[in-house]
């Protein structure tokens, strides 16, 4: 169980790393106001993390603790979008694309909602 803290962490750190890595990379080959280093990184954490999930479920099946610590560690610190994407194109081709698409609307209605509503919470709480 300690061993798993410890390879979550480190896969973690990792991860945070290369997502720094490669949101200067991307800054620095595109330097634009457009956020094409967050972008670079989602997009290239939902196509890694696809092709992770893939492998573990029909490669390396016998392997959950390493799947937890790539998927779980590395994965969610590169990119929580890429778990967000992954789930949804899970449900899609699952038994409820209903679900996958309740899904997309909570997750960005919402989360643009509230990231809204925190800004303005901030900025009161400012002067």
């Amino acid at each position: 169980m300690v061993w798993k803290v410890f390879a979550l962490a480190g896969a973690g750190a990792l991860g945070t790393l290369a997502r720094a890595g490669v949101g200067a990379l991307a800054g620095r080959l595109w330097p634009h106001p457009f956020p094409f280093g967050t972008l670079a990184v989602n997009l290239t954490g939902c196509f890694l993390a696809g092709c992770f999930w893939a492998l573990f479920e029909h490669r390396w099946a016998g392997h959950p603790e390493l799947r937890a610590v790539v998927l779980v560690g590395f994965f969610g610190a590169f990119t929580t979008f890429s778990a967000y994407a992954l789930e949804a194109a899970q449900l899609f081709t699952g038994p409820s694309p209903r679900l996958a698409l309740a899904h997309l609307v909570l997750q960005n209605g919402l989360g643009l909602a509230l990231a809204f509503a925190g800004m303005a919470l901030g900025r009161s709480l400012t002067g």
